[in-house]
């Protein structure tokens, strides 16, 4: 971005190097968010018929890890770069749910998915089996003790979830309908909507205000893509 404005920036190894200068003004269109993006996608991928586009999202490939889960899961992802804003990659992401099959998520992938592991932990009670969820400690002390407060929330919706000190493991479970606690987590808030999707009921979150935090049209654009049926709520 430094560049576009005219920057003068050397790279040199691991090293960069810039040099005071007068900036330019540069017209720059912001990408969406692919963190954000993701609440939405999911929910795509667990529920088999939807389909979901996102289009002008951010592909910079250090944050476009969570992609990598709903395709292991079964969900069918398709990625297509259409351009750069400011030397950033952008483009379409298209998710089409499928039949999901649990998977195992730890090691090196954890802290490149770390913000999405609570939607991530949603819909893997839509898959066959089990999805173990390790090396994931740093979650016990983000916004809240994530893995404390999703392992509650799934159970109180119905989820089977084996918490322990670094992750959890969610094992295939119909979700019902209920109230569940967000303790204030912006991501905690926008997982337990999307289970409002895939539970047999509705699901009331206590704290959904820290919602605005992070994306504060959550709640609209989440109604809207319901409404055009690019995701199917479970009735």
């Amino acid at each position: 971005m430094l560049a576009a404005f005219g920057a003068p920036i050397r790279r040199d190894g691991d090293r960069v190097s810039v040099t005071a200068a007068a900036l330019r003004g540069h017209e720059v269109r912001v990408c969406g968010d692919i963190s954000s993006a993701a609440f939405l996608l999911a929910a795509a991928a667990g529920m088999p018929g939807s389909e979901l586009t996102i289009e002008h999202v951010g592909l910079n490939p250090t944050r476009t890890a969570f992609l990598d889960v709903p395709r292991a899961l079964g969900a069918e992802v398709d990625v297509r770069q259409t351009g750069e804003d400011t030397g950033e990659p952008v483009g379409a992401v298209t998710v089409r749910g499928r039949r999901l099959r649990g998977v195992r998520i730890g090691g090196s992938l954890i802290p490149r998915v770390i913000d999405e592991l609570p939607v991530l932990c949603v819909i893997a009670t839509a898959a066959e089996g089990e999805t173990v969820i390790s090396d994931a400690a740093e979650l016990r002390v983000k916004e809240s003790d994530r893995i404390a407060v999703i392992a509650r929330g799934l159970r109180a919706l119905g989820g089977e979830v084996e918490e322990r000190p670094d992750g959890l493991t969610v094992y295939s479970s119909r979700l019902h309908g209920g109230r569940v606690a967000s303790a204030g987590d912006h991501r905690i808030a926008m997982a337990f909507a999307v289970a409002g999707l895939l539970a047999g009921g509705p699901v009331t979150v206590e704290g959904a205000e820290s919602i605005a935090v992070s994306f504060p049209e959550f709640t609209r654009v989440l109604r809207d893509v319901v409404a055009q049926k690019g995701v199917h709520r479970k009735s």
